[in-house]
């Protein structure tokens, strides 16, 4: 980009002054080639930018997933751009703190009890909560009522899935704040400003100096904190990929004294921009021990890229890039392995060999033991027809789904997969990831497929239908664990919201079970109760309006798509609002409780 700073001469006093930078000139000149809100591009349109405070909009171009773009324009053009897409000046309280501070902040109590630590209640991933750790049975789904409402303050995604543990609800923001809430009443005990916007859940556990506990997370410029749980205090923070658009999407898993992180990217996004270098991105798994941040080992799913010519612009081109870790490691102590799903190939001519797999790797040293590919030719670097683009880009068909380790009631060990294929498989943990059974649940495409989670327990896997890109999204599959046979089929339900574009009936966030009922969000901002028995819907809410929020951030719900509902103590927590990924944007965080 150029600097598009301007002076003049001011008539009469023969001297120069800067003029203010022309907002919407320097977005409509650098900006709307990507932001130009068409359908199936992945960034914001203007529309939903504008819905952000100027705070935020800055903070992404400096700090977030926007900084290289950022980067090549001043301050004042950042700030105008800022200033223009929201329509505001800068200032004001931007952590939606002000308002809603406990009065007395509740003292953190771990007993144990009443918990969900991370992405999933156990390191297995199955997404599984329970009785005793819910605190809820089928008999209370039908008097859930909403509770309290929680606003985030400049976000048009609520995309952090709510961690419970000691009392308190921890959540992160686009914006960048973590909250610590009182879990019961939703006041806010703590916050604390991350460099870049928090997508992951925050993993809950013990301070490994013994002095309490801590909550470790991810945010979008590749950065890793540790924090006090019970006083939002800084531990420690360590970047573990120097990439420009390197990003921490999958919450990190936490094992014995390790947190384990996958990193992924958005470069496929900056390749289809004329005149970028694509791409040079390498996927990663990092383990960082948790007493001092340090990273003890960095294991790239691909190797370093080369020069391998230029494209018709006169533009280098680097391969191989890509293969990102989306989803969060699932620990397998019987075997004493790291289970990994990878995504597809950025650039080069033929994939990589770790593309689309899942991968075994050691604990201690990140050696991989063993790994299974389940996709061929799988190079998809940017829209095809772009200028960094191959002819015909491959299907874009990455695990964002993390691999769930299960006990079947029969006693075998099995992995459960989900693809963007469409596809779930059930592999052998004890024969490097052979098939057992694979089961095609959805059509599958770029967002299609299964998109960010499943659900299992000891005799069936729940799998949520995406697609929706295509003619006919959403749906609910449940399948028999020993067959791979369905075992019954929800089509899509009614829909909340005016069919459009970015309202339908796909599910594309993880579902969460309990003992007889499976949870489940929709694109359509629909919130709904399933029978594990049979499928049918035997409670729902719609987000689809705006709430009265405890500390007073004016907040709506909306599509509901990368984080599940999170069940403990008694009380469900679900995001609600996704404003990309043709999603419509929404910024509140709901709590549900049984009436008596």
């Amino acid at each position: 980009m150029i600097a598009l700073l301007l002076w003049s001469v001011v008539s009469g006093f023969g001297r120069t002054v800067p003029q203010s930078p022309d907002g919407a000139a320097i977005f409509a000149r650098n900006c709307a080639s990507c932001h130009n809100g068409e359908t199936g591009n992945r960034a914001p349109a203007p529309d939903v930018l504008k819905q952000r405070s100027p705070e935020a909009i800055l903070s992404a171009l400096t700090a977030g997933g926007m900084r290289p773009q950022g980067g090549r324009l001043t301050g004042a053009e950042r700030r105008a751009v800022a200033e223009y897409l929201s329509g505001r000046p800068l200032g004001g309280d931007i952590t939606g703190a002000s308002v809603g501070r406990c009065t007395t902040v509740p003292p953190l109590v771990v007993d144990g009890k009443s918990e969900w630590r991370g992405w999933s209640p156990s390191n297995s991933n199955t997404r599984f909560q329970s009785d005793a750790q819910a605190g809820l049975s089928i008999k209370d789904v039908s008097r859930l009522t909403l509770k309290w409402a929680f606003g985030f303050p400049d976000a048009t995604s609520a995309w952090s899935q709510p961690t419970v543990a000691g009392g308190r609800v921890f959540v992160g923001s686009q914006n960048g704040t973590v909250y610590s809430l009182d879990a019961k009443s939703g006041c806010i005990a703590w916050t604390f400003t991350a460099q870049a916007g928090v997508r992951t859940a925050l993993v809950f556990g013990d301070r490994a100096d013994g002095r309490g506990h801590a909550v470790f997370f991810g945010d979008t410029g590749a950065n890793i904190y540790g924090l006090d749980a019970a006083t939002g205090t800084l531990l420690w923070t360590r970047r573990v990929d120097d990439h420009p658009f390197a990003r921490v999407t999958g919450t990190p898993t936490l094992d014995r004294g390790r947190l384990y992180v996958g990193v992924s990217s958005i470069e496929e996004t900056a390749a289809n921009q004329p005149g970028y270098s694509c791409c040079t991105f390498r996927g990663s798994v990092v383990a960082i021990d948790t007493a001092s941040g340090e990273v003890a080992w960095k294991t790239y799913t691909i190797a370093e890229a080369k020069t391998v010519g230029k494209n018709a612009a006169g533009t280098t081109l680097l391969a191989p890039a890509g293969i990102g870790v989306w989803a969060s490691p699932t620990i397998d102590a019987k075997r004493n392995v790291i289970y990994v799903v990878t995504g597809n190939t950025y650039a080069g001519t033929t994939a990589e060999p770790l593309t689309d797999s899942l991968l075994a790797l050691d604990p201690q040293s990140g050696a991989i033991k063993w790994s299974k590919a389940f996709t061929t030719n799988d190079v998809f670097g940017c829209r095809a027809g772009g200028p960094n683009c191959l002819e015909k880009a491959g299907p874009d068909f990455d695990f964002g789904t993390p691999a769930m380790l299960v006990t079947t009631r029969s006693g075998r060990d099995l992995i459960l997969l989900g693809q963007k294929s469409g596809i779930a498989y059930a592999v052998d943990p004890d024969r490097q990831g052979q098939i057992v059974w694979q089961y095609r649940a959805a059509e599958g495409s770029i967002w299609g497929g299964i998109q960010w989670g499943m659900s299992v327990d000891d005799t069936r896997v729940y799998v949520p239908v995406s697609d929706i890109r295509l003619p006919k999204p959403g749906g609910l599959h449940a399948i028999d664990l020993a067959t791979g046979e369905r075992a019954w089929y929800q089509p899509p339900t009614e829909l909340k919201c005016k069919a459009s574009a970015t309202c339908n009936a796909a599910l594309i966030s993880a579902p969460t079970l309990i003992t007889g009922v499976l949870f489940a969000g929709a694109n359509d901002g629909g919130l709904r109760a399933y029978s594990a028995k049979d499928g049918e819907v035997i409670w729902e809410f719609d987000t689809n309006r705006e709430f009265s929020t405890l500390n007073q951030v004016r907040a709506a719900g909306g599509s509901i798509q990368g984080p599940g509902p999170t069940i403990a103590g008694g009380m469900m927590y679900v995001n609600a609002g996704y404003g990309d990924h043709m999603g419509h944007a929404g910024n509140v965080l709901l709590a549900f409780e049984p009436q008596p």
